[in-house]
């Protein structure tokens, strides 16, 4: 529907009209165009036509995602926070960014990296405890906390004198920041056998226990590739590693061989899916094809408080893509947040940042924009 053919206000359900009030509030706030609010605008009637309960109904039904912990990796909006301030009237620069991302309504944040445009308060690298404390004082004027960051894991093991020292440095630039987590983008290791699994489990049990000692919870993140199937069985190929699977998945492997009160998980749920669409068959001992289809949820049940945090990545089913979904706004997606929230056993106790890799766009304003919609859609949560 073209602008000169919207619908009039009147003809628009309260909820909708409601959202854009908030849009063109957020508008003078962010310095948006009113271009970029109708913008985002449709995209907010566009996720307001997911099936919403009623006035009644929603009264009686508990918030899926308390307001405290509303969250969002900075990733999403990191085209904003390495924008040059001068040469843009848009949100630019951790300062800026935390500012816009709190009056939207955002109450944590989880870094990916320390690094912002040269130009911006502060400069280009805030990876030092001056950098730290200068972040933790705009967190704290922005009604905002830090609860994890996507930052330094040691690439050597044995771990190196510079690489013990710089992880060291890592936790107490966390410390600082307030962090209660701090983690990675990547995978443990990204081999599919059962060997290298077992050296990944060594290094992070010592990397937790440094972690602990400093008083954070160490995190791996996973992609779909964490929950393949392990190749610990069958004929050897040339160089003596096995060929075949017992069924078991990499990443559930891993559970069973890291120490539970060392190393913590953040399940990316848009990657867990897309595991559940591609990683659904194995080749067992025997020589034969087995069938065993992922499911999130019960992986996450199965060792609920050791996933403190989840990006909360939503995708619209495509079969013609390899993943099986393209990635959207959160709430515009057909990934059923409302059935995996709700059905956790330690509700309130997890961390959701919503992620989104492919905000950014040639409109400066979009993933912030985006970062409203979703914003709203994960408010909106009921179970």
């Amino acid at each position: 529907m073209s602008p000169h053919h919207a619908l009039p206000d009147d003809a628009l359900p309260d909820h909708v009209n409601e959202q854009r009030e908030r849009a063109e509030t957020l508008r003078h706030r962010l310095g948006l165009s009113r271009r970029h609010l109708f913008a985002a605008t449709t995209g907010l009637a566009a996720a307001a036509a997911i099936p919403l309960a009623g006035p009644a109904e929603a009264a009686t039904r508990r918030v899926l995602v308390p307001p405290g912990k509303r969250g969002i990796i900075l990733y999403t909006v990191r085209d904003a926070i390495t924008r040059d301030p001068a040469a843009t009237t848009s949100p630019s620069g951790f300062r800026r960014v935390l500012e816009a991302l709190s009056a939207i309504g955002y109450r944590q944040v989880e870094f990916a990296g320390y690094r912002q445009h040269a130009n911006a308060e502060g400069g280009a690298n805030l990876d030092s405890v001056e950098g730290a404390r200068l972040l933790r004082g705009w967190l704290d004027a922005y009604g905002l906390r830090a609860q994890g960051n996507h930052g330094f894991i040691p690439g050597s093991w044995p771990l190196t004198t510079a690489d013990l020292d710089r992880f060291k440095l890592a936790l107490e630039i966390a410390n600082i920041l307030g962090l209660e987590h701090m983690g990675t983008g990547s995978d443990p290791t990204g081999s599919a056998y059962k060997a290298d699994w077992d050296v990944a489990a060594d290094k992070w049990n010592a990397l937790g226990a440094i972690a602990r000692d400093a008083g954070i919870k160490l995190y791996t993140h996973n992609h779909d590739a964490a929950y393949a199937f392990l190749l610990d069985s069958g004929p050897p190929d040339e160089q003596g590693r096995p060929t075949r699977s017992s069924g078991i998945r990499k990443l559930e492997y891993f559970f069973g061989i890291s120490d539970p009160g060392l190393v913590h998980f953040e399940m990316d749920i848009y990657w867990a899916h897309v595991a559940q669409y591609k990683h659904r068959t194995y080749t067992a001992p025997d020589g034969s094809t087995r069938t065993d289809v992922f499911d999130p949820l019960r992986t996450v049940r199965a060792q609920e408080k050791r996933f403190p945090l989840f990006h909360a990545k939503d995708g619209a089913s495509n079969p013609a893509v390899p993943n099986g979904y393209d990635m959207v706004p959160f709430g515009t997606g057909d990934i059923d947040y409302r059935r995996f929230f709700s059905r956790l056993r330690h509700p309130g106790y997890h961390n959701p940042m919503y992620e989104q890799d492919n905000a950014p766009g040639a409109d400066p304003a979009q993933s912030l924009r985006l970062a409203e919609v979703s914003y709203r859609n994960l408010a909106a949560l009921r179970g």
